[in-house]
């Protein structure tokens, strides 16, 4: 028997392994559940460990592997498994064989498929403008834009691997000069280095924070930092 709190983390696990092959971080899972701490995170996991859903994978950060699933996902009575809402997580990752991961090509023959501008890597020590090139062009669903301008970049790097971003994936971004804090930007720092890190605003400083162990947050004045996108989805090639 799962307490409603393990059902949800189980799927959110699942759900984030499926879409992107990488385990959520803490913190994610922390906002995905509404919880205050990463401490009741930690017993919920060990309890879904004891019970033999999930396993800890050795000599890896916070890597999980999901061996089971409830008999019956989605429904739930006191004594069973609790029904929850879908986890929230972002970002959107397209999952398949895409046939227009390639600039340039029509992705899969989609009717209401939409051509962005694929402006190059992202790397440090190279701002947007530099990188734009109009002649590198991919196709997204048009369900995953909203309004407003939008264009694509491929990660070079794995400094967001635990966001589920991976080095290779193009990311589809939505054009804006400010976002929300913990949102995932692509940030110009001193106008000429472009990354793409999460927003933290405490006070007068902004951090530019990873998803990765190996590498630290960043911090800045208010001045150093211009958003130039906000991360709205994922397009990943199997």
């Amino acid at each position: 028997m799962l307490t409603r709190k393990q059902y949800e983390l189980l799927i959110f696990i699942d759900q984030r392994l499926r879409a992107s092959g990488v385990s959520p971080s803490f913190d994610e899972m922390k906002e995905a559940l509404d919880l205050k701490s990463k401490s009741g995170i930690h017993r919920l996991i060990t309890g879904l460990e004891e019970r033999g859903f999930i396993r800890r994978l050795p000599h890896r950060a916070r890597a999980l592997e999901v061996l089971k699933l409830p008999e019956n996902v989605g429904s739930f009575n006191p004594v069973d498994v609790a029904a929850a809402p879908p986890p929230k997580f972002s970002p959107n990752v397209i999952r398949g064989d895409f046939k227009t991961a390639l600039p340039g090509a029509p992705m899969g023959g989609a009717a209401d498929a939409i051509d962005l501008p694929l402006y190059g890597k992202i790397a440090a020590g190279t701002p947007i403008e530099a990188l734009r090139d109009y002649s590198n062009k991919i196709s997204v669903p048009a369900a995953l834009l909203g309004t407003g301008e939008h264009y694509a970049l491929t990660i070079e790097g794995d400094s967001m691997i635990d966001a589920g971003i991976l080095d290779g994936d193009v990311v589809v971004l939505r054009r804006c000069d400010t976002a929300e804090n913990g949102t995932i930007v692509v940030a110009l720092i001193d106008d000429h280095e472009a990354t793409l890190k999460r927003l933290r605003r405490k006070g007068a400083s902004i951090a530019l924070e990873p998803a990765n162990q190996k590498y630290e947050t960043r911090i800045f004045g208010p001045d150093r930092v211009r958003v130039q996108g906000r991360l709205i989805g994922l397009l990943r090639r199997y």
